[in-house]
């Protein structure tokens, strides 16, 4: 009998997403993956950089994730970048169709990871920053670094 373990193991993030984006909805995603991308993935051997959503005929795919080839996967590794199939409810993925299509919004992988056993994708409707928005949300982030230090230095 085998036992699965429980709980999240988060395998990739997509930290530039969060930078180049503001997240309003995140869903959760299953993905249609081969055997050796699911051993390279426990491998830690993704990339999420330049990864991004698409709804087709109904469906909802993922373009441009990297998974590296499995090492001992020889005729069974697939396309690196090619092309999967998330899973999601009819009803979630027509949701996302309907707002993705609203101007300025995108679907985003924001991370992958582990789930009882099972890979998942957490995909973000996303709305572009531009360039000084960037800039506010780093500065106020530095601001509150800051503020942080003074009050612990105070308090020490």
């Amino acid at each position: 009998m085998a036992v699965e373990k429980k709980g999240i193991k988060v395998m990739a993030q997509n930290r530039k997403a969060r930078h180049d984006y503001d997240v309003e909805e995140c869903y959760e995603a299953g993905i249609e993956l081969a055997g050796t991308e699911v051993k390279s993935i426990r491998a830690g051997t993704l990339n999420l950089k330049d990864a991004y959503c698409s709804v087709r005929n109904g469906e909802l795919f993922v373009l441009g994730m990297h998974i590296s080839p499995y090492e001992k996967g020889n005729i069974f590794n697939r396309d690196p970048l090619r092309e999967r199939r998330l899973l999601m409810h009819r009803r979630e993925i027509r949701k996302l169709h309907a707002l993705v299509q609203r101007d300025g919004y995108t679907l985003v992988p924001l991370r992958v990871y582990f789930k009882d056993a099972r890979v998942k994708v957490e995909v973000g409707v996303c709305r572009g920053r531009k360039l000084y928005d960037k800039r506010a949300a780093s500065a106020q982030r530095d601001a509150k670094r800051e503020m942080d230090r003074h009050l612990k230095e105070r308090n020490h």
